[in-house]
């Protein structure tokens, strides 16, 4: 039995049988319900088979322009914000991708990681701040990169490229002042012309 069959095994056995869980190049991803969010990684981290006692990576997805070919909006992303930890076990060496979405597409909340792994602090303001997803419970939950008085969350699918205002100093001020955008927003497709039989050797 290879170690992704014993790690599938033993997440089976731990969470019972209809455990959400799917392979893809070699990796396991394992969905949780978001009110078992806190529950479900907390046994994670705790039982002995499992021992992921280290949350390498967490970060929030915005999947409201998905256009992977297989798509099914009623399956595959039944909602518009998910938050996906990486995981590391550093006693049996493996690792899983955990994902949960969140409930309410309008205000996307979830509880927070931090007293799971307590590493999770700077990642939860980070998908706060670029997704204006929500920790419920975080001691701290403020924006981490970007401005002060920035509005909106830039990662989000529709928010503008260009953003709503720009920053320039001003020297008659002596200060930084915000303004709104001057580019002018447009489409940019890219377009590539190329001869007949380009790349392909002749002689």
């Amino acid at each position: 039995m290879t170690r992704l069959q014993t790690l599938d095994t033993n997440l089976r056995a731990v969470l019972g049988a209809s455990a959400d869980l799917t392979e893809d190049r070699g990796e396991l991803t394992l969905r949780v319900p978001a009110d078992a969010w806190v529950e479900t990684c907390r046994v994670l981290r705790d039982h002995a088979s499992l021992r992921f006692e280290t949350c390498i990576d967490l970060c929030g997805v915005d999947y409201s322009a998905w256009k992977a070919p297989t798509y099914d909006a009623g399956d595959a992303h039944p909602q518009r914000f998910a938050v996906v930890i990486h995981l590391l076990s550093v006693t049996h060496n493996w690792r899983l991708r955990v994902r949960a979405y969140t409930p309410d597409d309008a205000f996307p909340m979830i509880a927070s990681l931090v007293d799971i792994w307590p590493v999770v602090n700077w990642y939860e303001r980070e998908a706060f701040d670029l997704y204006g997803i929500v920790f419920e419970g975080h001691p701290d939950l403020r924006r981490i990169l970007t401005d002060y008085g920035f509005i909106g969350h830039p990662f989000r699918k529709d928010f503008p490229i260009s953003g709503h205002v720009e920053m320039r100093y001003d020297p008659e001020q002596k200060r930084v002042v915000y303004q709104p955008v001057s580019i002018e927003p447009r489409e940019i497709t890219p377009r590539v012309v190329r001869q007949d039989h380009y790349g392909i050797e002749r002689y």
